[in-house]
């Protein structure tokens, strides 16, 4: 007999991926994602282990006028992934709610992505953890899974400290630590017993 959670689709809402040794798209090369989205149609997520060294949260700010960014001075701006570069993102604590819309990720995220919360930020109020990201990773149906089940990804439940506390090159490792998993110890070959 078949109970209906065994026929139910994975959800991975507020999860992270974990990119396993050995990623065919090097730009997901020892990436991080917090999945903000997945449905039957798709997922979307944000890598939050990929900085831009040459850009700061400050300068965004003061790019669109809204603020001169010395509250932000010190944000970096994360790769959020390859989909709609130009399109920024933040991923929050859910102390924050967008007035025009905030997606609540799980329990403990929100991703905004209107201009309300970066005004908030640059004002020195908003979230009190927030990571701001231009750019996602999507997936198209099935697409994750099929990806998931190739031996592309691992999945952890997400962590609040992982994602905003923990130095971005060492979230990769903290993530594979919190599943008992030594990087050493991985192999990029899929398997089957």
């Amino acid at each position: 007999m078949t109970r209906a959670s065994d026929t139910s689709p994975m959800d991975l809402t507020a999860k992270l991926l974990i990119a396993m040794p050995g990623m065919a798209d090097s730009r997901f090369e020892h990436s991080v994602v917090l999945i903000c989205a997945h449905s039957p149609e798709g997922a979307m997520g944000l890598i939050v282990n990929k900085r831009f060294d040459d850009l700061r949260l400050s300068e965004l700010v003061e790019q669109l006028e809204i603020g001169d960014g010395s509250c932000v001075r010190d944000r970096a701006v994360h790769f959020g992934g390859p989909v709609e570069p130009g399109r920024g993102f933040v991923l929050h604590t859910r102390d924050f709610t967008s007035d025009l819309s905030t997606l609540e990720v799980g329990e403990e995220f929100g991703m905004t992505a209107t201009l309300d919360i970066l005004e908030a930020l640059a004002a020195g109020e908003g979230p009190m953890r927030a990571l701001m990201a231009l750019g996602y990773a999507g997936w198209g149906p099935e697409q994750l899974e099929g990806e998931i089940l190739a031996n592309g990804w691992l999945t952890c439940d997400a962590d609040l400290s992982l994602v905003f506390d923990t130095l971005d090159d060492g979230k990769w490792e903290a993530a594979l630590k919190s599943l008992g998993v030594d990087a050493i110890s991985l192999s990029a070959a899929a398997g089957r017993a």
